[in-house]
């Protein structure tokens, strides 16, 4: 274990250097110019020379439609959320006090920052994508790729360094009883964040899913228009809310999910006896975001030399390859920062007095793989690659019936390995620390959240 300062220096500068990085990936994508690529375009294509300019034009149209609708949604939604927000507050004032419901404002705040700055690098980056498609298909990978850890990186730093601001602010000017007191109002951080997935997550999500029925229902079938023809509105509609419910939704979710899984470990390590006079311990669970904010960098770094984009597989084993390199490279760092922030053996309450160091790293990398698992999984049965989805389009041939029988059942047969991997996960991390250990699995799940959220926002963005 080691001192205080060097301590906050893992947790501080991690998150700083992913703030620098997304910006450094922001400028990168701004740096792309959409002018149609004249000189190669005109040595592959004869129309190339009269037609890219117009086509130029028809993108920037539509990629400024989809912004404008994009952020219009966002101020509807926010403006809902506001008066939630001070709604909520003044409950909680009387219920839990003034340091509860300062965190909850500023987790949800947080939240909010967050899934708007995926929302703007998300439909700032779209257009560029595509217009190095045109070009070759790497380069638009490549785009795309960036954009996304925009995202990934952003929402991690952002949610890592507001939450070791509370922790500071609360240690400077209140007057706690003790650091699990002072943890326990902490844990409004969460709350905030998982208030905030509400409507992120459900909103965009029913948004999403009205727009692309309107798509299917008053284009194709009233007017004869293509779904995916932009002069079909709900079209627009629809790729704003794919924005709206994969990126500002799914990026609220996933905050939520880390701010609670990391305030729970923050109570239950105060909780410790032998933890709670320990910074080393106490900031143990923030360390492994830290840590994995790193591993992401260094992931972004490596990726393009093991796993090339040359052509459409290609693309499919480069994303997989993200989590893999993230996953693999998350794993000794666990072990380093349980061995060094925690002592050899350490009580965790009544019936967990003899927990040691390596019952945390086991449960953090049993949370870890099995996300790598799950993943795989998911990917099996939702990708037109393998089998199952294969099965599904030769059912319909018979009848729509079929499909969707067909397709329900195998989204059953789809929970089976996540559920297992889950149950798994908890059994042996509870066995070994108590609910610590489950609170550590959870945060070993979310340990590559900034690869996960690049892979997630890669898709509403390609």
């Amino acid at each position: 274990m080691t001192g205080s300062f060097e301590v906050n220096l893992l947790v501080v500068v991690p998150g700083i250097l992913g703030l620098l990085w997304s910006v450094k990936e922001w400028i990168s994508v701004a740096n792309v110019k959409i002018d149609g690529h004249p000189d190669i375009l005109a040595n592959q294509d004869s129309k190339a020379k009269t037609a890219a300019a117009d086509i130029v034009s028809e993108m920037i149209k539509i990629s400024t439609t989809i912004q404008e609708g994009a952020m219009s949604f966002l101020m509807a939604e926010y403006t809902y959320m506001a008066v939630y927000i001070v709604l909520f507050s003044i409950f909680l004032v009387f219920f839990t006090g003034v340091p509860t419901t300062i965190a909850f404002v500023v987790g949800s705040i947080t939240s909010i920052l967050c899934g708007w700055i995926g929302m703007k690098i998300a439909v700032f980056t779209n257009v560029r994508t595509t217009h190095q498609c045109w070009k070759n298909l790497s380069a638009g990978f490549d785009v795309a790729i960036q954009g996304g850890c925009v995202m990934g990186l952003s929402l991690v730093s952002l949610g890592l360094l507001a939450l070791f601001a509370l922790i500071e602010i609360f240690k400077a000017y209140f007057d706690f009883s003790s650091s699990q007191v002072m943890y326990e109002a902490i844990a409004g951080y969460g709350l905030g964040g998982s208030s905030i997935a509400l409507f992120g997550r459900v909103g965009g999500g029913i948004y999403t899913k009205a727009a692309d029925v309107g798509a299917d229902l008053s284009g194709k079938n009233d007017y004869g228009l293509e779904e995916d023809d932009y002069r079909n509105p709900a079209c627009i509609a629809d790729n704003v809310g794919d924005n709206v419910g994969d990126i500002a939704g799914m990026g609220a979710d996933l905050f939520g999910s880390f701010a609670e899984s990391t305030c729970a470990a923050l109570v239950l390590v105060a909780a410790s006896p032998d933890l709670k006079d320990s910074w080393a311990g106490q900031m143990y669970p923030m360390l492994i975001s830290s840590a994995g904010i790193v591993v992401g960098l260094v992931t972004l770094l490596t990726q393009g030399i093991f796993y090339k984009v040359k052509d459409m597989p290609d693309v499919e084993k480069a994303l997989k390859g993200i989590l893999v390199i993230s996953t693999v490279l998350m794993t000794p760092v666990v072990i380093f920062l349980s061995h060094w922030c925690l002592p050899e053996v350490f009580s965790m309450g009544p019936g967990y007095e003899h927990v040691k160091w390596w019952y945390c790293a086991v449960s953090i990398m049993l949370g870890l793989w099995s996300g790598l698992i799950i993943g795989y999984v998911t990917e099996y049965y939702t990708s037109h690659s393998y089998t199952p989805v294969r099965e599904i389009a030769e059912t319909q041939k018979q009848s729509a019936a079929t499909g969707i029988i067909y397709g329900l059942a195998l989204g059953y047969l789809s929970c089976i390995v996540p559920v297992i991997c889950l149950g798994v996960t908890i059994l042996v991390a509870h066995t070994l620390c108590g609910m610590f250990g489950v609170a550590l699995g959870a945060l070993g799940m979310l340990g590559t959240m900034t690869m996960g959220l690049t892979i997630d926002a890669y898709g509403p963005i390609s």
